[in-house]
């Protein structure tokens, strides 16, 4: 889902401070600050795994409408009540979703934002959201690798809306997902998706 309304309302730093604080990552093949949030209380994962995925994907922007446009590019994790309640603040739409992107401002050097939730996406695969401190943690390992690859696809999700891909209409929305299939075998093959766990 992408909101119209330029620059995010989540990040609260611009990536320039981000990177003087040493939060924020730049990729090998990419010169793009990357402002990475996490406001999961569980959620683990390598700033710099997520970082290079990106990286991967901006080396890769020519078969992809020529990808996510230059600027800074702030990605945040969140809980599905608070990826909700932006739904509701910026779209009129107080219910839970996967992926919301936010154009950026190309005059500030800003790409944009894409806010992800990364309970939608442990719930999705089967992962528990409560019970014991740790459980998440024990689930087999291919339950979590499916959670890594659900919780990539929609940081992919994002990237593409920002890169000009819409999925409003039926056949712009096969175009979305032929084009995350295509992005999300890129990174497959690099090994390339970032190892996302719930603790």
């Amino acid at each position: 889902m992408r909101a119209r309304r330029k620059v995010g309302p989540v990040s609260d730093r611009s990536p320039a401070l981000v990177a003087a604080k040493g939060r924020s990552q730049t990729g090998p093949t990419s010169p793009r600050e990357v402002s990475i949030t996490n406001r999961h209380p569980r959620l683990r994962f390598s700033r710099h795994a997520v970082a290079e995925a990106i990286a991967l994907l901006d080396a890769q922007a020519d078969k992809f409408l020529g990808g996510c446009p230059s600027g800074g590019l702030s990605l945040v994790f969140l809980t599905d009540p608070a990826l909700a309640k932006i739904h509701g603040d910026f779209m009129g739409d107080p219910t839970v979703t996967d992926v919301i992107t936010f154009e950026g401002d190309a005059s500030a050097g800003l790409a944009g934002e894409i806010c992800v939730s990364a309970d939608t996406a442990a719930k999705y695969v089967g992962l528990p959201l409560v019970g014991r401190p740790g459980s998440a943690r024990r689930q087999a390992p291919a339950l979590q690798g499916k959670f890594s690859t659900e919780l990539t696809l929609y940081l992919v999700h994002g990237w593409l809306h920002l890169a000009g891909y819409d999925d409003l209409l039926p056949i712009k929305k096969r175009r979305m997902r032929a084009a995350e299939a295509r992005a999300m075998k890129l990174l497959r093959a690099a090994k390339a998706v970032p190892g996302f766990r719930l603790k």
